[in-house]
């Protein structure tokens, strides 16, 4: 330990120095995990660039240890020479992109602006340094952006009524005493140090720790803030995805001669897909399958529309044409810019007579017991929401015993692969001619198996798949 009360306060100093650094490279790493496991709150980005600044703070400061420099190899002695020359530039750099976290419009704007400049200045510093040695060739213009930014800041935190506009802080107490306190003791130290005189650095270091945990807490409310309105958010929609599987059919209708099964596999929460069925009586029903555009709750919303018009358009059930005409027509001042398309099969299993019409949807696949073949049967009017004359044809199928019909949405046919290779029509021809002798549900979950073997694990539903198949027996 030195002996003369010089060396002694120098030894003193150093000590503090690698005590107060290390401690910030901890609060650092500890800023960086929590943001890592609560990678997808909201505000976490302030946490996650909180931790990297105070890192790079504290690495400054150990790297300023000259006893404990001393100590190492000449080796790591030029490495740590390196490091300090960049950490002195990057943490002005890290401190803005804190702050910018912190910002919404011009504020954050501006905030970005000095980050790049903070940046570029870093950039040139840095080479300058590798290639010449000199360590501080651009400090100046560096301590003129972090005085200026802090000035700046510190304006806009001050003032209510543009930190209310400009800034997300919710605890503007906290907040505002520990940026008074490390802007005073930065902005003073920045402007007297160019000028020659001492300024300890302990000073700088209870200012930089004050604002470390007014920040800290600031972003952490952030966060904590984000998950609340997550978790009400996922409550909401579960709440929705259970409302919308209730306006679905519970049951299969009962239609004498045919065996009926149904898949709905929504993408996310809720979907915009939909399927209903409007049973006559013992021989007569409809069938009616829709994709509204989009995904998410707005889709949702207009797939629990149609519920209710295709209720209120019941009557014409046995006319395909007809009832997409009146349900376009309920549907087009609701749609917004959003489209929907349907198909919609009626079957009369006393007749075998089936009636198909659709508004810009997939072809219904049918299935022929007696040649064993598939036809594709298009008979498509436009897309409900478009400008277009309502206009939509209807096809006559007569239908025999160990016939098979197969309405669905595209989500069962686009369905992509790892090479983005969609499944295609094509395959879904195939698991339907494979298997032509099963059953109507078992027919539906290998058909919904093949799908998902053909989408990798890794990668997520891509579309609500939607399909109904229909037996004749």
């Amino acid at each position: 330990m030195p002996s003369d009360p010089q060396n002694h306060a120098r030894f003193i100093g150093e000590v503090i120095k690698l005590v107060t650094g290390t401690s910030f490279i901890v609060i650092g790493l500890v800023a960086l995990v929590v943001a890592g496991i609560r990678r997808r709150a909201a505000g976490v980005l302030a946490v996650f660039w909180l931790g990297v600044w105070s890192a790079i703070y504290g690495i400054q400061s150990v790297s300023d240890c000259s006893f404990l420099v001393a100590l190492l190899p000449h080796g790591m002695q030029v490495c740590v020479s390196y490091l300090h020359a960049l950490v002195t530039y990057l943490v002005l750099v890290a401190g803005l992109l804190t702050f910018r976290e912190l910002c919404v419009g011009r504020l954050r704007q501006f905030t970005t602006l000095l980050a790049l400049t903070a940046l570029l200045i870093a950039v040139f510093s840095i080479g300058r340094f590798v290639l010449t040695g000199e360590e501080y060739w651009l400090l100046g213009p560096n301590n003129f952006v972090a005085a200026v930014g802090l000035l700046v800041l510190l304006i806009f935190f001050l003032v209510p009524s543009l930190g209310r506009k400009y800034t997300l802080i919710s605890n503007r107490r906290v907040m505002l005493a520990g940026a008074i306190i490390f802007g005073l003791e930065a902005l003073f130290t920045n402007i007297v140090r160019p000028l020659g005189y001492q300024i300890y650095a302990i000073w700088g270091d209870l200012g930089f720790f004050v604002l470390i945990l007014s920040l800290g807490y600031v972003a952490m409310q952030q966060v904590y803030a984000g998950e609340r309105r997550l978790q009400s958010i996922e409550n909401e929609l579960a709440i929705a995805r259970q409302l919308q599987f209730a306006i679905l059919p519970t049951t299969t209708p009962h239609v004498r001669s045919l065996r009926i099964a149904a898949v709905y596999e929504p993408m996310t929460a809720v979907a915009g897909d939909f399927y209903e069925y409007l049973p006559v009586n013992d021989y007569r029903a409809g069938f009616l399958v829709a994709d509204v555009s989009g995904h998410g709750v707005p889709a949702a919303l207009i797939a629990s529309m149609i519920k209710v018009a295709a209720q209120s358009v019941a009557a014409c059930a046995a006319d395909p044409s007809e009832l997409l005409r009146r349900l376009g027509n309920i549907l087009s001042g609701q749609l917004g810019d959003q489209f929907v398309s349907a198909a919609y099969l009626w079957i009369d299993s006393e007749t075998r007579i089936a009636l198909y019409s659709a508004a810009g949807h997939p072809p219904l696949l049918c299935w022929r017991a007696a040649d064993h073949s598939l036809a594709r049967i298009e008979s498509n009017g436009p897309l409900f929401g478009t400008p277009c004359a309502p206009d939509f044809p209807v096809r006559e199928i007569p239908f025999a015993s160990g016939d098979r019909f197969l309405l669905y949405t595209d989500g069962l046919s686009e369905p992509e692969n790892a090479a983005g290779e969609s499944f295609g029509d094509h395959r879904v021809k195939q698991v339907l001619c494979d298997n032509a002798s099963r059953p109507a549900a078992e027919l539906s979950l290998l058909l919904l198996n093949a799908v998902r073997a053909w989408q990798p694990a890794s990668i997520p539903q891509q579309d609500d798949i939607t399909f109904i198949v229909i037996d004749a027996l």
